[in-house]
């Protein structure tokens, strides 16, 4: 049954500003891949491997973010609206708390983190400089996350957007200064993509902060009083989530171990063909946040029945969406490898067949992906940590270290892989959707 126009219109009006806000996050890892691909695939390799480190060490505070959108969500819809910002209050003060000993931790062991990721001494010395400086942003990336999951929680996923946005542009523009050395500022090659995007971190930490004074103190933001009694509740919701991520995160990493196994040409395809696949999910990262926020605030005034019809009209929208976007990716294979991957030809004629692949597999992931985002953001974050868990660790990284490592399979065996786990994890979440039981979840 299609959207009515007014359920259509509502959607889009929350996913829409999530979307540009991930898209800009994408495009902007995409510059810095093409930037640093003109360093040379060593380096391409480093800051592939060295980005999804950092965000192993960090993904533990995503969750974080989870927390606050499904109290902010749910003290809406029961109309609660000045304690809105009571659990976006506890989120900065565990976000400060955690995240300082993190990036400390970080910037002391990124080199015997990355020689225990890759046997390449060339890549061990490029990546822990990148890492060391994507590290120290650690605080001020989960002080974003607590304030994207109130923007998106309350509705104004637009403040979400333009935040992102003017991070990217600072991000961008210092990526340019400091890998080549403009501007009278040093080359830095790796190392100054790592520190254009801590400082743009650190300023979107600020103009977040900034708008949440000016628009979030009627829900009681910087109100300390309550603040200690939400936070058991955050954390509730919070670790599962923050578990998952990080778990999600470090499967990244083996993979892209195994990956490095496989070859270095492996490796640097891998790289593009994963930021690839990030940029083609985020329609259902977009469309899962907001149905999170709906569902959410359709549980808080007790419709059940409204709740669920969210739900189905965001998984609609994400199949149609993810499935026209993946045949543009599958259609245009070659022409998007050859803007990431200069001068290297066999590598491009690698990654062709594994791009190919996964995008005629996007509608169906979308599926997944729109479940997994809205499951999450409701609360319902210990079912989606065993989901996680079970597909990622106990069945697609196992078979992907046999056949690649012990086995001979080579990068397309490795990239089927992961489209087997891939549509594997969207089965099961519309199991867990249809079984109706993350209706008695609470936030």
């Amino acid at each position: 049954m299609p959207l009515s126009r007014p359920r259509l219109t509502r959607v889009l009006g929350l996913a829409l500003p999530i979307m540009g806000g991930m898209v800009s996050q994408n495009v902007l890892n995409l510059v810095d891949t093409a930037f640093v691909g003109r360093l040379g695939e060593t380096a391409l390799a480093a800051v592939g491997m060295g980005g999804f480190a950092n965000w192993l060490l960090i993904s533990g505070l995503l969750g974080l973010g989870a927390g606050v959108q499904a109290t902010a969500a749910r003290r809406k819809g029961e109309g609660r609206h000045s304690e809105t910002a009571t659990g976006l209050n506890a989120a900065l003060v565990l976000a400060v708390a955690l995240g300082v000993p993190v990036a400390a931790a970080g910037w002391w062991f990124a080199p015997e983190i990355f020689r225990a990721l890759n046997d390449d001494a060339a890549v061990q010395g490029m990546g822990a400089a990148y890492l060391g400086a994507r590290f120290v942003a650690a605080p001020f990336a989960a002080c974003n996350f607590a304030f994207r999951g109130y923007w998106n929680g309350t509705d104004r996923s637009k403040n979400y957007m333009v935040t992102l946005v003017a991070m990217h542009a600072v991000n961008i523009t210092l990526d340019w200064a400091l890998i080549f050395g403009h501007l009278g500022l040093p080359a830095l090659g790796v190392a100054g993509a790592g520190w254009a995007t801590t400082i743009s971190l650190v300023f979107g930490t600020a103009l977040y902060a900034l708008l949440g004074w000016l628009q979030a103190r009627d829900g009681g933001f910087l109100r300390w009083q309550g603040t200690l009694a939400v936070t058991p509740r955050i954390l509730r919701l919070a670790v599962p989530a923050s578990v998952q991520q990080f778990a999600f995160s470090a499967g990244f990493v083996a993979f892209f171990v195994i990956a490095g196994k496989v070859g270095t040409d492996a490796l640097a395809a891998s790289n593009v063909l994963v930021n690839l696949m990030l940029l083609c999910v985020l329609p259902g990262v977009g469309l899962g946040i907001s149905g999170a926020t709906l569902v959410g605030q359709a549980l808080g005034r007790g419709d059940m029945d409204d709740a669920k019809a969210w739900g189905g009209d965001v998984i609609k929208l994400g199949l149609v969406l993810m499935g026209a976007i993946g045949a543009v990716l599958a259609l245009g294979a070659q022409t998007w490898l050859e803007v990431f991957i200069h001068g290297h030809p066999d590598t491009v004629a690698l990654a062709i067949g594994p791009l190919v692949l996964l995008g005629s597999v996007q509608a169906l992931d979308g599926v997944g992906v729109v479940l997994t985002q809205t499951l999450i953001g409701i609360g319902d974050t210990v079912a989606m940590l065993k989901i996680s868990l079970v597909g990622q660790w106990v069945l697609f990284l196992p078979a992907a270290y046999g056949l690649c490592v012990v086995g001979d399979g080579g990068l397309m065996t490795l990239w089927a892989a992961m489209v087997v786990w891939r549509a594997g994890t969207a089965v099961a979440c519309v199991a867990r959707w249809r079984s109706g039981t993350w209706l008695a979840t609470r936030a």
